[in-house]
């Protein structure tokens, strides 16, 4: 099999990103799953610079859980995206409930200030209920 020089197996991973899960292995209790991806970045469609975030996701699962390498992935492909702020939290929220079908969830995306504007989304999907 050729190696293609210009795609390095990383890329061609976050190209082929999909968000994977597994069943939830405790359906009898609530609970939440708290995940910090610190690295987000995607490009401003206004200016083309890049944006970079930190985004917070708690969510009660319901039947399934997520699959945190394929979120990883799945979170990295949006590096090279232009796409507002506001857009890119909401579609991220609406990929991760159609994969999922939480219970709840909320995401919050914490976007580096620039230009002196500190820019913080918030989002959140079903009922939590007390854990």
């Amino acid at each position: 099999m050729e190696k293609h020089e210009s795609e390095s197996y990383g890329e061609r991973l976050i190209a082929d990103a999909e968000i994977i899960c597994f069943p939830n292995p405790s359906l009898k209790r609530d609970y939440e799953i708290e995940i910090e991806l610190p690295e987000f970045t995607c490009k401003c469609p206004f200016s083309g610079y890049p944006d970079f975030a930190v985004i917070k996701l708690i969510y009660q699962p319901f039947e399934k859980v997520i699959e945190l390498k394929s979120l990883k992935l799945y979170i990295n492909s949006y590096r090279d995206i232009s796409i507002s702020h506001e857009k890119v939290t909401n579609k991220i929220l609406d990929d991760i409930v159609s994969a999922s079908s939480p219970s709840w969830i909320q995401i919050k995306a914490d976007f580096n200030p620039r230009g002196n504007v500190h820019t913080v989304i918030t989002t959140c999907h079903g009922s939590r209920k007390g854990v």
